[in-house]
């Protein structure tokens, strides 16, 4: 799946791990790490200061390392899990796994389009086999046609655990 992965074109996002090594790695070594997770997070995409540098969806460069940029929902997210003590019981994803981004402008965020979510789907498809699937946010709501939980993003902290804390 990482090959696949690393050689997949999907739209016009960037692809952080053609090429990458470190991040394939690193992604590898995480599925491996959660290949009994009984639950699947899924976010919306790679974003550019989590993901993107990190290659572990809903994680940033510093919570690996200690060093390079923080992500606030990724912070969220993994003191969620801790404080619930769901880290080792959840697996994370996107549903696209890759970071969309304005042309010209790679430090940005936009949302994902239809054609690169249905581009993505063969490896979202392959990770929820056999788990609970619990979209977050509503860009993974509307790719999944299911009921999720809160984007921890913009004041949405609470609600993110809270609605978490419900599905476990």
């Amino acid at each position: 799946m990482i090959r696949r992965l690393a050689a997949a074109q999907i739209g016009a996002t960037f692809n952080q791990y053609a090429g990458s090594a470190v991040l394939c790695g690193r992604l590898a070594d995480y599925l491996e790490r959660r290949s009994d997770a009984e639950l699947l997070l899924v976010g919306e995409a790679a974003g550019y200061r989590g993901a993107r540098v990190s290659g572990i969806p809903f994680t940033s460069e510093r919570q690996l390392t200690g060093t390079g940029p923080a992500e606030a929902s990724a912070t969220i997210v993994h003191r969620v899990l801790e404080e619930l003590a769901l880290e080792e019981h959840v697996l994370l994803w996107n549903v696209v796994p890759t970071h969309p981004h304005r042309p010209g402008e790679p430090e940005s965020n936009r949302p994902p389009r239809a054609a690169e979510i249905e581009a993505s789907r063969p490896f979202l498809e392959a990770l929820a086999a056999g788990r609970q699937v619990v979209p977050v946010g509503r860009v993974a709501e509307a790719a999944l046609g299911t009921a999720g939980i809160r984007h921890p993003s913009h004041a949405g902290a609470r609600a993110f655990r809270d609605g978490l804390a419900a599905r476990v």
